[in-house]
């Protein structure tokens, strides 16, 4: 079994608290970066080994807003975003991604799983024991549902049936920093959650339903 050593770095910063990560694979030292919401010369000094890809949880401004610095440093650089958005990016190398599929960089292995539901391009990356999420599933809470595009159904489908079954250890790596701390394990997240906690999907969508509407309260 080849050992799959890796390092994440986080940074925070963009429009909204976002959350941008780099992923670094420890024996080829190949790197990707998840989201492109801070600028480049934010995580540049990190960038110590072959950048070669990086990976878009879903196309809201917020999470793609500096794609273009990245492109103009790193012109070959693999974009890996689902399949029904990659003619929305202008770049020499474009992977449409394929809910399912495992993509390869350096000898990390990272799985994509299409999470629709805050966004309909959403998409999650797994490797080993943690979860990039981006805005389907935060510290404490689900994503919001809405922007145009956006489906409380196909938003539970894609959290229970395909992020809450995942290992409960496994680790999330939300787009923004939303919740009490940066990450927190699936099942932890289960404990302080009541979107979490919903019997079926009628229930979370009144539990979606009621949250929204208590965002919605004057102080």
């Amino acid at each position: 079994m080849i050992n799959t050593d890796f390092a994440i770095r986080s940074f925070k910063g963009g429009y909204d608290d976002n959350f941008q990560f780099i992923l670094t694979c420890l024996q080829s030292r190949a790197q990707m970066c998840i989201d492109a919401a801070l600028p480049f010369e934010t995580v540049r000094p990190f960038i110590d080994g072959a950048f070669v890809a990086m990976l878009i949880t879903h196309t809201h401004g917020d999470h793609i807003a500096f794609i273009d610095e990245y492109l103009e440093a790193f012109p070959e650089l693999l974009i890996v975003i689902h399949e029904d958005s990659a003619g929305r990016i202008s770049a020499l190398n474009v992977h449409p991604a394929l809910d399912g599929e495992q993509i390869q960089v350096g000898q990390l292995l990272i799985d994509v799983l299409h999470t629709p539901g805050h966004f309909p391009d959403s998409c999650c990356y797994k490797l080993e024991n943690v979860v990039f999420t981006g805005d389907t599933l935060f510290v404490g809470r689900t994503g919001r549902t809405i922007s145009q595009g956006s489906d409380t159904g196909k938003l539970y489908r894609s959290v229970y049936d395909k992020l809450l079954t995942l290992p409960q250890d496994t680790i999330i790596y939300p787009g923004h920093d939303y919740g009490r701390s940066p990450t927190i394990t699936i099942d932890k997240n289960i404990e302080i959650s009541p979107l979490l906690q919903a019997a079926n999907e009628q229930d979370f969508i009144e539990r979606m339903a009621a949250f929204e509407a208590s965002r919605n309260q004057p102080l």
